[in-house]
C-alpha cells in the first residue's frame, strides 16, 4: 500500500563525515534505527558510502555514512577519501562527527573544507560517556571545536548510550528543505541485499583476525538465491597473499568455519530467513592498488 505523502513534505540528504573511529556508523545506525553500517572497534570499517533512509509521512531523510577521512596510502583509500569529499558537495545538512578524545587539529585540511560549507553543519561530539571531568571538561572541548568550526551547531552525544540523539534528529528534521521523497517510502537503503551480506561477512573478518588480514580482505557474493523461507549464498573472500589465505582458513578450516557461523547467524537475523552460507578464499595479488580490480569490486565508478 502506497504511504500517503503529506503537504509540505520535507526530504534531504544528511551526510555524516569525520575521522575514523569516532562512532559515525554507530550514530548512523542509531538515527536510522536499523543496523545499516557495520560497526567494529577497528578503524576504516566503512569502505563505501552507505545510505540509510528514514521515512515518516512528513519527511524522508537520506543519511549517508562515509569512510573515515585519512591520508591515502593506496588506491583503495584514495577511492574512500573521494567518497568523503564527495559528501561535502551533495549534502543538505552535514554532520561532522568527532569525539571527546580526538585531537581537533587532525586532518586540518578536510576540516577547513567543512568550515567553508554553506549548508548547515551540525558538530556532533560523540562518546561524552567517556568524560570523567563533567561539564567543565566538556565546555573546554566545545570551545576548542567552536574555534575551528565557528558556524556549526554543537551536539554533545553518546550514540552508544542514545544520549541526545533524539534532539539531534529533531534539529535535522527542522533543517530539511521541502521536497518530495527521493526514494520509495518503504526504502531503508539504496544498497542491494548482497551488499549487506558482504558487509556482515567483512565485519566478522574484522572481529576475528588482526594485523593486515582484515584490510587485505574483500568479499564478493557470487550467488544469492532467495526462496520463500531460505537463502542460499556463496561468497568469495579475496586476499592479497597466500599467507593471508592460510591465516583466514585456519587449521583444518576452523577459523573460516567460525567466521561463516557468526556471519550466517547475523544474515539470518537481517533477512528473517534461514541461510545456507558457503565461503571460499582466493588470492588476488595487490588488489588494493589495481584499478581494474577496484573497479570490479565496486570502488571505482
Amino acid at each position: 500500500m502506497e504511504e500517503k505523502i503529506t503537504e509540505g513534505h520535507k526530504a534531504g540528504f544528511v551526510n555524516i563525515v569525520g575521522n575514523p573511529n569516532v562512532g559515525k556508523s554507530t550514530l548512523m545506525n542509531d538515527l536510522v534505527g536499523e543496523r545499516v553500517s557495520i560497526i567494529t572497534s577497528k578503524a576504516q570499517t566503512t569502505r563505501h558510502r552507505i545510505m540509510g533512509i528514514v521515512n515518516t509521512p512528513e519527511y524522508q531523510i537520506v543519511f549517508s555514512d562515509t569512510p573515515g577521512v585519512l591520508a591515502p596510502k593506496y588506491k583503495l583509500q584514495e577511492s574512500m577519501l573521494g567518497y568523503s569529499e564527495g559528501a561535502l558537495t551533495d549534502a543538505d545538512v552535514l554532520l561532522y562527527v568527532t569525539d571527546v578524545v580526538e585531537d581537533p587539529t587532525k586532518n586540518a585540511e578536510f576540516l577547513g573544507k567543512v568550515a567553508k560549507e554553506k549548508v548547515p553543519v551540525l558538530l556532533v561530539i560523540n562518546k561524552i560517556d567517556l568524560l570523567k571531568g563533567g561539564q567543565g571538561e566538556l565546555e573546554v572541548i566545545v570551545a576548542r571545536w567552536k574555534e575551528l568550526l565557528p558556524n556549526a551547531e554543537v551536539f554533545p552525544t553518546s550514540a552508544k548510550e542514545h544520549f541526545n540523539v533524539s534532539n539531534l534528529m529533531g534539529r535535522i528534521v527542522e533543517l530539511l528543505p521541502q521536497n518530495p521523497p527521493y526514494f520509495g517510502k518503504d526504502a531503508l537503503t539504496d544498497k542491494p541485499a548482497r551488499f549487506f551480506v558482504t558487509e556482515i561477512i567483512r565485519e566478522k573478518i574484522l572481529l576475528n583476525y588482526d594485523k593486515e588480514v582484515p584490510y587485505s580482505a574483500e568479499v564478493i557474493v557470487e550467488k544469492f538465491d532467495e526462496k520463500e523461507g531460505a537463502i542460499h549464498i556463496m561468497a568469495v573472500i579475496y586476499v592479497e597473499r597466500d599467507s593471508q589465505k592460510g591465516i583466514l582458513i585456519g587449521k583444518a578450516g576452523s577459523k573460516l568455519k567460525k567466521v561463516g557461523t557468526e556471519a550466517r547467524k547475523d544474515i539470518e537475523t537481517f533477512f528473517g530467513k534461514s541461510v545456507y552460507l558457503e565461503l571460499f578464499v582466493k588470492v588476488e595479488p595487490n588488489w588494493r592498488n589495481r584499478e581494474n580490480k577496484l573497479r570490479s569490486f565496486g570502488y571505482i565508478e
